[in-house]
C-alpha cells in the first residue's frame, strides 16, 4: 500500500493497531507516523518498530492519507480543533472512540471529510482483533476495501450499521475484559485445587482459545458444542448446573447491556 498512515495518540489501542499493521507487512515502518504527548512512549515505538514519531499532531495531520484518532473521547474536540486546518482534503479520518459518531466528527472538522467509525479491540496486538466498522458516503468502494484490508491485517472485520455500534462494542470491543476475568477465575479455581499458577493460566487460556476456534471453524451453535462436552451425570454438566444456579448467563447479558447503555450515554 502506497499510503501514509498517521496515528494521533499511541496508547494501548493505537499501539495494538500499529503493531498489527506492521506485522502484516501491509506498509513499511517509514509509512507510519505517530504523535503523542508521552515522549518516552514515542521513543519506545520508534526504537521497537522503526516508525516516525513526533510530539506535533499537526505534522501527522499534514502527511497522513489515513489518519487514526487513537485518543481518549474527552480530548477529541481539542485535537480536532488543533489539526482541522492541516489535514489533506482527501484524508480518511478513522475514529475508534466510544461515543464519537460520524456526524459529530464531520461537524467538528467543519467540512465534509471521509470518515470511518470503528471499534477494534486489544487482541489486535496478537493478530486476533475484532473490529466493527461503518462509513460515511464520501468513502468509495475501493477505499472501503482498502480499509477492511488494513483492519483485517490484525484480525477480523464486521461491517455494521452505525446505529448498532453500541451493541457491537459490547460484544467485541469491551468483551476481551470479560474473557480475561473468566480466564483469571478459572485459573484461581485450578490453583485452589492444587495446580501451579503458570500452568493454570496456560491451561485456562488455551481452553478459551480452543473453544472460540471451534465456534468459528465448525460454525455449530455454541449450545451444541457445549452439549458435546456434557456427558450424562458427568463432571461438566455438574459444573454447568452450578453456573446456571449462580446466574452465569444472565450476569453476562446484564453486563453487556450495561456496556451498551454506557456507550449510548457517551454518544449523547
Amino acid at each position: 500500500m502506497q499510503k501514509t498512515i498517521g496515528f494521533i495518540g499511541c496508547g494501548n489501542m493505537g499501539q495494538a493497531m500499529m503493531v498489527g499493521i506492521l506485522k502484516s507487512n501491509l506498509v513499511l515502518p517509514e509509512q507510519v507516523i505517530v504523535s503523542d504527548v508521552n515522549e518516552e512512549r514515542l521513543s519506545f515505538v520508534s526504537k521497537e518498530y522503526g516508525v516516525k514519531t513526533t510530539t506535533d499532531n499537526k505534522k501527522v495531520a499534514k502527511v497522513a492519507d489515513i489518519l487514526v484518532l487513537a485518543i481518549k473521547p474527552d480530548i477529541y474536540e481539542q485535537i480536532i480543533k488543533e489539526i482541522r486546518d492541516f489535514v489533506k482534503d482527501d484524508v480518511i479520518i478513522v475514529i475508534i472512540a466510544a461515543g464519537k459518531d460520524i456526524n459529530g466528527i464531520e461537524k467538528s472538522f467543519g467540512k465534509k471529510l471521509k470518515v470511518v467509525r470503528t471499534m477494534p479491540n486489544t487482541p489486535s496486538f496478537v493478530g486476533e482483533g475484532m473490529t466493527s466498522m461503518c462509513f460515511n458516503e464520501k468513502i468509495s468502494k475501493k477505499e472501503i476495501d482498502e480499509l477492511i484490508n488494513i483492519f483485517e491485517s490484525f484480525g477480523k472485520v464486521e461491517i455494521v450499521d452505525e446505529k448498532l455500534m453500541a451493541a457491537a462494542t459490547s460484544v467485541s470491543g469491551s468483551s476481551p475484559a470479560y474473557v480475561f476475568m473468566l480466564i483469571e477465575a478459572m485459573a484461581d479455581a485450578a490453583v485452589l485445587d492444587g495446580l501451579a499458577r503458570d500452568k493454570a493460566y496456560r491451561m485456562a487460556a488455551q481452553a478459551v482459545l480452543g473453544a472460540a476456534k471451534m465456534v468459528l471453524d465448525t460454525k455449530k451453535h455454541p449450545g451444541e458444542l457445549k452439549d458435546m462436552v456434557c456427558s450424562p451425570g458427568g463432571t461438566t454438566i455438574e459444573a454447568i448446573a452450578t453456573l446456571e444456579k449462580s446466574g452465569f448467563r444472565s450476569a453476562i447479558i446484564s453486563a453487556m447491556q450495561s456496556c451498551t447503555r454506557k456507550f449510548i450515554e457517551l454518544s449523547n
